[in-house]
């Protein structure tokens, strides 16, 4: 995630460890970090861009959502994905790419898994793509990202749920997400995907 000196305060928030007490058990929750930002955050945010941490990292908003690497299962599928979709893509004229920023600016972002570009350029945020993958981690925000990737126009979503060993592919229609059986864009189908991904 791009960071430097002049990276903005922002509220903060944490999905990683926090907790309360409901009905007498402690849940998970969001942490919100109002500004100005404490020193000792400070310190974490600079201790996660060194260490690189932040790469999943995305900003909804001006609000800051710190996301944790994926779990190994997670990268397998994410590595298969990207080279299931290599031939399709490319008879179609997409190039392949894994995680990018896909927002104008580091003030409202998402990071995808993976997605198509049709045009593809070196930069650091892409303001639309024709297709973005998604997978599912439990807990975490995938299918909120749906309006996001709307308004930026990306006209196919790929989601992939390891835990359910599901693909849905949605395509964009009137500013809204349909599910599609095959992709309007290259020869191949949630189906046909599903059968080739070793879900180990």
């Amino acid at each position: 995630m791009p960071r430097g000196a002049d990276w903005p305060n922002r509220g903060v928030v944490s999905d990683a460890d926090s907790e309360t007490v409901l009905d007498g058990r402690l849940e998970p929750m969001p942490t919100l970090v109002r500004d100005p930002q404490p020193a000792e955050f400070e310190a974490l945010l600079e201790r996660r861009r060194r260490l690189g941490q932040d790469r999943f990292d995305e900003v909804w908003e001006g609000v800051l959502h710190m996301n944790p690497a994926p779990s190994g299962r997670h990268a397998r599928i994410e590595a298969q994905l990207l080279a299931l979709l290599q031939t399709p893509a490319a008879a179609a004229n997409l190039t392949v790419v894994g995680q990018f920023n896909l927002g104008k600016n580091e003030r409202d972002y998402r990071v995808p898994d993976g997605g198509a570009h049709r045009d593809f350029a070196d930069r650091v945020f892409y303001p639309t793509a024709a297709l973005v993958i998604e997978i599912v981690s439990p807990g975490d925000e995938s299918w909120g990202k749906l309006d996001f990737y709307a308004g930026h126009g990306v006209e196919e979503l790929v989601i992939v749920d390891p835990q359910e060993k599901t693909v849905s592919w949605l395509g964009l229609e009137d500013r809204e997400y349909k599910h599609l059986r095959k992709s309007r864009l290259m020869e191949l189908g949630k189906a046909e995907l599903a059968e080739r991904i070793d879900w180990g």
